[in-house]
């Protein structure tokens, strides 16, 4: 989760959490230990959000003798394109090594730092700065949502499931942009297999999402868990019936709400 972005933070605590994996991993720092490659400790897209956005190409414009339109899209110009194209990629693959470099020398000087914590320390020292996010222990989900009295049109989001309530994250930040306790929920369901409908008191949301079953599921898990009656359903909202066994709560961030969760993770901490 933390290396797929989904755990809000400063760059800083990002290299730190990596320092503390690696101190979990190797124990104390040595120039003899095995790194993992940085990909594995740090997430990605921070390294790539500080690259420069790609600049607009314009054409050249052709003074004297005219070229053809045909000359242009496939022949020299063409040529003088892919050449442009490929340097201007060796220069952002440079700059990205560039960066990765640096971030890896600061994680070492952290790692440093951590010379004599034992390995449960530090598993629990990172466990202990990631439950800093308000939103640690959610289950997220991306969704558009599609429909809302606050909002235009669709706009991306993250739908957090917690134990006491349903919260909307934009991707990134720290705060929810709101939250709903269960107690206001009035219904739930499925509008069709692609769009899940969430009404809260008089509000009406809808989401775009490719788990509809999922979500569904695990709102009626919590529902169930909080003591919470099942709020009643439209004829056109599909949920599971509520079951009258004890439900087992889903552990940690975002169990299971994601095929990618399924891969073994990297080293003892959830990638």
């Amino acid at each position: 989760m933390v290396l797929r972005g989904y755990v809000p933070t400063s760059e800083e605590t990002l290299q730190m959490l990596a320092a503390l994996r690696l101190q979990s991993l190797n124990s104390d720092f040595s120039t003899h230990a095995a790194f993992p490659r940085l990909e594995e400790l740090f997430p990605p897209h921070v390294l790539h959000a500080r690259l420069p956005a790609p600049q607009h190409r314009t054409t050249a414009k052709c003074r004297g003798a005219r070229l053809r339109v045909g000359l242009l899209a496939g022949g020299l110009w063409g040529q003088v394109l892919a050449k442009q194209r490929a340097e201007q990629d060796q220069r952002l693959w440079g700059r990205l090594r560039e960066e990765g470099a640096s971030t890896m020398a600061a994680i070492v000087e952290k790692w440093k730092l951590l010379q004599g914590m034992g390995r449960p320390e530090a598993m629990a020292a990172y466990v202990a700065l990631v439950r800093e996010w308000p939103g640690f222990g959610s289950t997220l989900f991306d969704v558009d949502l599609r429909e809302s009295p606050l909002e235009a049109g669709p706009q991306r989001l993250w739908l957090g499931i917690g134990a006491k309530a349903v919260s909307l994250y934009k991707p990134g930040e720290l705060e929810p942009l709101d939250s709903f306790g269960y107690s206001r929920i009035s219904s739930f369901g499925a509008s069709n297999s692609s769009t899940f409908r969430l009404s809260v008191e008089d509000r009406d949301l809808l989401f775009e999402t490719s788990q509809v079953d999922e979500i569904a599921q695990l709102l009626n898990t919590y529902l169930t868990s909080t003591g919470t009656q099942q709020p009643p359903q439209p004829q056109d909202l599909a949920t599971s019936p509520a079951s009258s066994d004890p439900p087992l709560l889903p552990q940690g961030l975002c169990p299971k709400a994601r095929p990618w969760l399924h891969q073994p993770p990297v080293g003892p901490f959830p990638s």
